[in-house]
């Protein structure tokens, strides 16, 4: 009797089995479009893995600074869509946007440098909007006295708006346009540190800031550092920003089917970018000091070469 049981169970098994295997999800859905997810996941962010490093681990670590130019091909990805409309697919300024919107807190510059500040109240509050971080135009010399025409040319060049009836923060799409399409360049902060216990060398993106498109750009070498400083929006925290990065998908580049949200394009670094700083004793950055184009490509190479050999100066074949 054991036997006849036993002989069923395992045919009940294989059934199961076989019908399982049977019950798979079709490319395409019941109207003939392609089954690619495009919408936000709903609790994407409650994936996100943090490595926790302990503090005695780390016997090293170092400060970049560097710039993602979304003119290079390999940062495309980051830079469209430019439409605020589209219904699949957001670039990364929408998402830091959408978030400032729906709460996540900026932090201003540090006054004597362009560091972040985060020992200090968010630069972004609903009783404080930043006039500056999200305006895309300046007072004229025609209207210049005119409070009334610059009261409402600001609030409509403002990209996110306080509505004081719903006390909430509110999207502007009119002036996005506008500001999206020269929004080609972000400044990350990052370290650069060897864990002990791991036994390599890690990097980590702690500050992510926008850069003004009007202000960044100079040909003139000797001014380079006072632009960069200046045309710095806001920082926000990575850590901060990644919930919402990792609830949308970056737009495909020439294949539907392998897409990766906004997080994983970060953390595989997958951008490009190039060194405009490090932390230093004298406390300045490669435009500080390095005034000729010549000058500058050469403090770059050396601190992405010093970088690159660390780890391997460490261990002895």
């Amino acid at each position: 009797m054991i036997k006849k049981l036993s002989i069923i169970a395992c045919f009940v098994l294989a059934a199961v089995s076989v019908q399982a295997q049977h019950n798979v999800t079709s490319f395409f859905d019941e109207f003939g479009s392609a089954r690619i997810q495009t919408e936000e996941f709903s609790r994407a962010h409650d994936t996100i893995v943090m490595v926790d490093h302990r503090i005695d681990d780390v016997i090293w670590s170092r400060y970049v600074y560097r710039i993602i130019d979304m003119r290079y091909r390999q940062n495309f990805q980051l830079y469209f869509p430019t439409k605020s409309d589209d219904a699949d697919y957001r670039n990364l300024f929408k998402v830091i946007i959408d978030a400032v919107v729906d709460g996540m807190p900026i932090y201003p510059k540090n006054v004597e440098t362009i560091k972040p500040d985060f020992k200090n109240t968010p630069a972004f509050a609903k009783e404080q909007i930043p006039i500056d971080a999200f305006m895309i135009v300046d007072k004229t010399e025609d209207h210049a006295d005119d409070d009334d025409y610059w009261n409402i040319a600001r609030s409509n060049a403002m990209l996110v708006n306080y509505d004081s009836i719903s006390d909430e923060l509110r999207f502007n799409p009119f002036s996005y346009d506008d500001v999206v399409k020269n929004q080609v360049k972000y400044l990350i902060q990052e370290v650069v540190f060897f864990d002990k216990h791991t036994s390599r060398l890690h990097t980590k993106i702690m500050a992510i800031a926008p850069l003004h498109p009007v202000l960044i750009s100079t040909d003139d070498t000797t001014k380079v550092m006072d632009a960069l400083r200046e045309s710095i929006l806001f920082w926000v925290p990575f850590d901060q920003l990644r919930p919402y990065m990792a609830m949308q998908y970056a737009i495909p580049n020439r294949n539907e089917t392998k897409r990766v949200t906004y997080d994983e394009f970060f953390q595989k670094r997958l951008f490009t970018s190039y060194i405009v700083g490090e932390g230093n004793m004298y406390n300045r950055w490669i435009p500080d000091y390095a005034k000729t184009h010549e000058d500058i490509k050469k403090e770059q190479d050396r601190i992405a070469t010093e970088l690159l050999n660390f780890e391997q100066d460490l261990w002895e074949y």
